[in-house]
Order: C-alpha cells, then structure tokens, then sequence
C-alpha cells in the first residue's frame, strides 16, 4: 500500500532506457532509477541481442572507439606495405562507381573478402632465386600483381590442347625472362594450362573429393549410392587398390615423384627416392593416433615421429642451456637439474609396486590401480600428440612397401558410418596412372583497386582454386614470373593438416640423391623438390617475387 508496482509509474525506467544505448551517466536519471521501485517482469532486463544480426553486420556502440586506418610505410613507399591488407574487390561485374571504404574500415573485413589467411608471421626472409620446396597442399592461391591477367583468360581450343599434350608428353617448356605481350604469347598460354593439371581417383564430379579431413558438411547431401550396398563399396575399393598399387609401382620406378592419399582421418605422402633429400622412398602420415600407431606396430612396420622428437630434443637442450646458466649464476642448481628430469618420470615409479603400501600397513586398505591404468599413464604423453602436427609418422624405405599392404587392408581407412561411408580415399598425383582421371585447377582473374597515399590505383589479381600441388606452386610462379616482369606477390591457402609434411624426412648426414629424369616434372621443379624441407610443421602463406627474386612468409 505504500507504493505502486513499477509497470504502474515508468516514465523513470523509461528515462533510464533511453540512456543506455549511449552509455550516458546522467546523475538525475540514475537517482530516479534508483528510488523507484524494481520493476517485475522481464523489461528490467538488458535488451536482447538481435538473433538475425551476425558479427558483420551488428551495430556497433557509440562510445566504441573507431579503428584507426592503417599506417602507410615511412618514405611514403607503397610496395614497402603489404597491400593486400588494403585490397578492395571490385569485380567487372559490380558498378564501378562502389563506395569507397571509410577510414575506419577493419584491416581484418577487408582480409576477410579476400579470404586471404590471416597468420601471416610479419618478418619475412631474405631475397632469394628459388624458394624452399612447401609439400602441403593448397587449396586457394591468389597471386597479385600491378600488371594485367588477362592473358589467363579464355584460352584458345588449340592453346588448351596443346597444354594437355605438353603435360602427357613430360614437354619443357623454355620462356624468355620477361614476355612483353603475354596475351600474344602461345607458349605461355599452352605452358599456362599445362602447369594446371593434376590426376585424381576415384572421379565422382558430383562429390567434393578433397579435402577429405572435415569434409562431411560439404559431401552430407549428396548422392553417395555405395552408402548402403557392400557389394558396390568392394567394387569401389578393388578398384581403389589397383590406382594405388599403380601409383605405389611408378614411383618404385621413379616415374612418379609423389602422390597424395587423403582419407577421413588422415592423409599419406608417398616420395621417391632422391626427393626431399632422401635416398630411399618415403611415407608420411599425418594427422595420427595411438590406435594407428600401434596397429603399425603390430604389422612390423618402423617409423619415426620426427616432430615430437625435434621438439623433445629442443626442449631438452633449452632445460640444459638454463640450468648450466643457473649454475654458473649460483641460484638453485640442484632445483633446475630436478626440474629438468621432471617432464620424463622413470618408468620405475609406474611398474606397480606398492612395497610403501605394505611398509605403513595399510595395503589392504587402499585400492591399487589396476594394470590397464598403469599402462595408461606411462602413455599419456603419446596420447597427448594424437590429431596434432607432432603425430606426423615418417616410414623410409623397404617399409613403405609393408604400408602399403597395410593401408589396402586398414579398416580405418575407409569411414563407416556418416557422408563419407564406404568412400575411398582421395588419390592425388602430378602424373597419370591406371584408373586416374585427368583434372585441371580452376582459374579466373579478378580486377581490383589498392589504397595508396593520395587515392587508388588498379591491381590486378589470378585466383587458382583446387588442390594444388607442390609442383603445380613451383610451375605457375615459373609462368607468372615472365608473364607479370619478375613482380607479384601471392597469398596461400594451405590445407592445415598436411603442413606437418614439410619436416625433415632424412637425416642431416644424408646427402646421397637419386636423379628423377622422366618423372613428368620441370627440371627446376625437380631441383625445388630435391632440396631438404626447412619448413618444419609451417607452411608458406605469403610469397612474393620483386626483380625476379623470392622472399616468403611462412
């Protein structure tokens, strides 16, 4: 009876509201909010976020402060910037007369249209003639560059079967250092779509084929008429093994250089001998896990975790670098040298005795782990490598051979339940083989503008789609280098899971190589691919050539 409910007085609550979009503290209105009474129902409430608006589009605060535009480069220098950070699409299709970005436009929103990867490292390296081999595989390049693509464009019938000859044919192709009409050049159109092919199996046009590792929202839907019929799943993988062993068969013979087998769970690179300085064949496996770790085993297959055991003898020998520090400083030595040793326990402490027990008495009295437990534990730190780049799994030599029996027989392979059931795994090779169908990267060009300082200017960018291969890289900077006068720059989409292939796979001392004269690649391609992987788990996600010199980013 001494006051009324709050629903029956709001013109204080309605002060209050109108204060808060904002963020206005306003002694008098936060008095009144204050003695009146607390209003029931859910209008007290925060107002509730718009469930159709999403991050691009949600209003922003008033007191929010504004980003400010990027800095240019001292001297004024605009190629010392890295502009892709400034590119603004503008397609023939949309109307030239597009709003220009406001000063406070997101470097990041700007990054975003161009899907352009965002973890670009900001010291890049040194110029150099080639640059280091990448054997992960691409799934988008956008090279940009201040000269036209418009020589990319609509290939002529006999320029692209030209192309495809040269490619079936192993053809050399010799351009000049700077093409000066790159639209009248044959040679460079023909060599141009001769660096887009690639084989694959199995071919369904229908079904996204790679990448396979998270693909099921993009296959979910689609026709897969092998899902349920066990009889067309074993035609499917019969047909599988007999491309596989192909594969496997030519680069024995080292007319194949590598290949790519990409399943649901993890993906395989097979390497001749004589590439990625290994005198013998070799097979990385990555992402892996303790299951298919130990089912290798079990087969007599040996291997090696090259990552996990670079990053154990770094740590190793950083533990050792501070503890000799501590000890010539004369703080705590002892300690240090304990700490060192901690993060490998003695199996000793794990083997299940429990003599201590029985020394107090009270053995009866507590529960013992049981030997499954045990075991456990002395495995965790192998547990704790599985689905990441240090499970990479390198298998050299006579090995790959057991492998691949192996793989034709694992059960994991081959996904048993959800969109990719019973489909067989992806078979990527720069050359042709028994069952594979010949494939071609898709490539457009795109018009754009960069922001330098008094205005705009044009750029213009080549946008390749698809599985691209280590040596499709290296053979299209070969073309674009004459093409657009020895300067572009390059932004990379790598496929994450198969960074981990760029480590090492021989050992430093190894230095013996094979030659690979007919494996179907460009001579300098294959002096690229020869070379050790420096690379480590990264990948190159920036290249750029100026004055026909390389520097990257990875």
């Amino acid at each position: 009876p001494g006051h009324s409910p709050g629903f029956k007085k709001p013109p204080a609550l309605l002060r209050l509201k109108r204060k808060r979009p904002g963020r206005r503290s306003d002694p008098a209105a936060t008095a009144e909010a204050a003695a009146a009474p607390a209003p029931r129902g859910p209008s007290a409430a925060a107002r509730r976020r718009n469930p159709f608006s999403s991050l691009d589009n949600a209003p922003k605060r008033a007191a929010a402060a504004p980003q400010p535009p990027a800095a240019a480069p001292a001297g004024g220098d605009p190629s010392a910037a890295p502009f892709w950070q400034f590119l603004e699409l503008a397609c023939e299709e949309k109307p030239p007369t597009r709003a220009e970005p406001a000063e406070s436009s997101d470097i990041l929103t700007l990054s975003k249209d161009l899907h352009s990867p965002l973890g670009v490292p900001k010291v890049p390296s040194s110029p150099r003639q080639e640059f280091p081999a990448d054997w992960s595989i691409k799934t988008r390049i956008l090279f940009m560059s201040s000269q036209p693509f418009t020589w990319a464009e609509h290939l002529k019938a006999q320029e692209e079967a030209q192309g495809f000859a040269q490619h079936c044919r192993a053809t050399e192709t010799t351009l000049p250092q700077s093409v000066q009409e790159p639209r009248l050049c044959t040679e460079l159109r023909c060599a141009f779509q001769q660096s887009l092919v690639y084989w694959l199996h199995p071919s369904l046009p229908w079904l996204p084929l790679f990448p396979r590792i998270g693909a099921d929202r993009n296959i979910a839907g689609r026709a897969c008429p092998w899902a349920q019929d066990e009889a067309l799943q074993q035609v499917l993988m019969s047909d599988w093994s007999v491309s596989f062993t192909s594969l496997y068969n030519l680069l024995r013979a080292r007319l194949c250089p590598y290949f790519y087998v990409c399943s649901a769970q993890f993906s395989v690179l097979f390497r001749a001998a004589g590439l990625a300085g290994s005198d013998v064949p070799t097979a990385a496996i990555a992402p892996t896990t303790r299951g298919l770790r130990e089912a290798m085993r079990s087969e007599g297959i040996e291997f090696s975790l090259p990552l996990l055991e670079e990053s154990r003898t770094r740590k190793q020998k950083n533990s050792e670098e501070s503890s000799e520090t501590e000890n010539a400083d004369g703080l705590g030595g002892g300690s240090s040298a304990e700490d060192a040793g901690e993060p490998a326990p003695s199996d000793d402490d794990d083997d299940g005795s429990f003599s201590w027990l029985e020394e107090m008495g009270v053995q009866d009295k507590v529960k013992k782990p049981d030997t499954i437990s045990i075991q456990l534990r002395k495995e965790k730190h192998e547990v704790q490598v599985d689905h990441r780049p240090e499970s990479l799994v390198l298998v050299r030599g006579s090995h790959t051979f057991t492998l691949l029996n192996f793989l034709i027989s694992c059960r994991s392979l081959v996904a048993v339940a959800g969109p990719q059931a019973g489909l067989p795994p992806t078979l990527l090779s720069p050359v042709a083989f028994r069952g594979g169908t010949m494939q071609t990267l898709k490539a457009r060009s795109v018009s754009g503008r960069a922001r330098v300082p008094g205005g705009f200017e044009d750029v213009f960018s080549l946008e390749v789609l698809g599985p691209i291969l280590p040596h499709a890289l290296h053979a299209l900077t070969l073309v674009l280098g004459p093409a657009q006068r020895g300067a572009f720059r390059a932004l990379l989409s790598p496929h994450e899971p198969s960074a981990a292939f760029n480590a090492r796979a021989a050992p430093p001392q190894e230095a013996v190589r094979r030659d690979l004269p007919a494996c179907g690649l460009h001579p300098k391609t294959l002096d690229q691919l020869t070379q050790c992987p420096t690379l480590g788990k990264s990948s190159i996600r920036l290249l750029e050539m100026k004055d026909y010199a390389y520097t990257w980013k990875a």
